[in-house]
């Protein structure tokens, strides 16, 4: 069902049982997969690229026009998966560069006010919280949380399984796995209560927390907080992948 008082050009492409409310403007060069709901006075710019099963809610755009110096008018892609909820007034920005895309994956909850700029790369199951602004070329991994009025800088990423409390900002990499907090934003402990409940066993908790042991509290470089890891602690996937993300990281990891 499209209102009659909503604006869709005509290039447009719309799939099966969308709705889309009254004073909703979609631009030109934008899909739109299936069983979307577009509330009143959201807007699609050109580049939208929207999946399936998706709820946009009042006032929230997507594909904006990237807030960059570098933007050269280019058509670029803003993505966004399947069955994700952006609430109010949010914002995602399309990507810089022509061939580049900004994307969001599936399963996310994108809350009020949340901005994602250019290039930003995020995965499924994320919590962006109230007000929380994420950075040009910034990674977002799978089921990581920000919680309410976080800055997160250009560049830096955040693991999958880590929550940033309200209020932080950060301008290095957060590992996978652990709690962010204080000011300046740092190491304060392993996300036990979210992965308890999202399964891990008691035993790969007790790894994890070995690791950041070792990573945070050997009064040692990280590189050879890195091979203790490897030689002291059984390997499993999220120690592998915590060792990755750590050695991988160009802007070093929080404190």
């Amino acid at each position: 069902m499209i209102s009659p008082l909503a604006y869709v050009d005509p290039s447009a492409k719309i799939g099966k049982n969308v709705t889309i409310h009254p004073f909703v403007y979609i631009d030109k060069n934008v899909e739109i997969g299936d069983n979307n709901v577009i509330m009143p006075n959201a807007s699609l710019m050109s580049g939208a690229r929207i999946g399936n099963g998706n709820t946009i809610y009042n006032g929230a755009v997507i594909a904006a026009a990237p807030q960059d110096f570098n933007y050269k008018g280019d058509e670029t892609i803003a993505r966004i998966g399947d069955n994700n909820t952006i609430r109010e007034n949010a914002v995602i920005i399309r990507a810089t560069f022509g061939g580049d895309e900004t994307v969001v994956g599936n399963n996310n909850f994108i809350m009020q006010g949340a901005r994602i700029s250019h290039d930003v790369i995020i995965g499924n199951g994320c919590i962006i919280g109230n007000g929380s602004q994420v950075s040009g070329c910034c990674v977002i991994e799978d089921y990581a949380i920000l919680t309410s009025n976080v800055l997160m800088q250009g560049h830096t990423r955040l693991g999958t399984y880590a929550a940033v409390q309200g209020g932080c900002r950060f301008t290095k990499d957060i590992p996978p796995y652990c709690v962010a907090a204080h000011e300046p934003t740092s190491f304060y402990s392993i996300n036990t209560m979210v992965l308890q409940h999202e399964g891990f066993s008691e035993t790969v908790l007790k790894h994890i927390a070995h690791a950041f042991r070792i990573l945070y509290k050997a009064n040692t470089s990280v590189e050879d907080a890195l091979r203790r890891i490897e030689e002291q602690v059984p390997s499993s996937p999220e120690i592998v992948h915590l060792v990755e993300f750590v050695r991988n990281s160009k802007l070093g990891i929080i404190k």
